[in-house]
């Protein structure tokens, strides 16, 4: 009786650990790939409004792909010359994710978040076009 309990008290704390370093390692996965993918589409497209657009698509689409909801991240966008869609300029995207605690009630109105991630991509744009 006494190991089933003592089982108990200590599995649950353990199992709800490696839930939420699950969940951490996903999302890491995720807002590396929405980086790049951001970084890839932004420089393909003709204007800067469309490309801007495009690059926060991308990153809502990978980030849906590991579970997490659009208003969880965050999407800066920088450029190392002042027309980003010269050729030769290089890119930044930088995807800050706020990853949340798993499994707890009210955990929206809450806002309690297991760890916040940040990835960043660079990519130059072609001169072929």
């Amino acid at each position: 009786m006494e190991f089933t309990f003592l089982a108990v008290l200590l599995m649950v704390p353990l199992i709800y650990f490696v839930v939420t370093v699950g969940q951490i390692q996903g999302a890491s996965f995720g807002v590396v790939g929405a980086a790049d993918q951001a970084a890839r589409v932004f420089v393909v497209q003709n204007d800067p409004a469309s490309a801007r657009t495009a690059a926060e698509q991308s990153v809502n689409v990978a980030l849906a792909d590991y579970g997490h909801a659009p208003e969880q991240a965050t999407v800066e966008i920088s450029c190392d010359q002042e027309n980003c869609l010269a050729a030769g300029a290089s890119v930044t995207v930088t995807v800050h994710l706020d990853v949340p605690l798993p499994m707890v009630p009210f955990g929206d109105t809450l806002k309690l978040s297991a760890s916040r991630l940040s990835a960043s991509a660079t990519q130059t744009v072609g001169r072929y076009r």
